[in-house]
């Protein structure tokens, strides 16, 4: 029944919506975090109707026409480096039983993103202004900030979880009949 028609036609239309979210994050700068969150749970949906091997092809294109259209590449690189990947991943994550175990094995994946993502940023972009304004927060800056982003990943995550069950039970059924 999941032919390779409808997984080429379900990655189209997912990374068609996933690049409309990153082109408006050059165009809204205020949303340039919300946005790239938004693209990844877009393609939780490839990872729930066909599989995370086709989610991350669609992840990589994604990825590499979002560096090409998106005005604002900041947010292209918060896509490609944090937000984009974690709902496929997530998966996976969710089969660890102990729950403790898979809440530190969060953590452990968003702090490794996010520093990723940070460093790429301030040394390969030459982006070293950056550090400039964490000498403004005072001695504490860095891990104020990282426990804010530990915070907005934790939420991030519970609203997986909620939008996972409400495609689950009330969106998916009805495409179903349809078919």
């Amino acid at each position: 029944m999941k032919d390779i028609s409808y997984k080429v036609a379900l990655g189209g239309i997912v990374s068609a919506l996933c690049l409309v979210c990153m082109f408006l994050a050059g165009v809204l700068p205020a949303l340039y975090l919300l946005l790239p969150m938004l693209a990844g749970v877009l393609l939780m949906i490839i990872s729930i109707e066909v599989n995370t091997g086709w989610a991350f092809l669609t992840y990589l294109s994604v990825s590499i026409l979002s560096l090409f259209i998106t005005f604002d590449k900041e947010a292209a690189l918060v896509f490609i480096m944090v937000f984009g990947h974690y709902p496929i991943l997530r998966i996976y994550i969710q089969k660890i039983r102990l729950k403790a175990v898979r809440f530190i094995v969060k953590l452990v994946i968003f702090n490794v993103c996010i520093l990723a993502y940070f460093y790429t940023t301030v040394f390969i972009f030459g982006l070293d202004q950056i550090l400039g304004e964490f000498d403004d927060f005072g001695r504490y800056g860095a891990v104020i900030m990282l426990v804010l982003i530990n915070i907005i990943s934790i939420l991030y995550d519970k609203n997986l979880d909620v939008l996972y069950f409400f495609y689950k039970k009330r969106i998916m059924p009805k495409f179903k009949r349809k078919r």
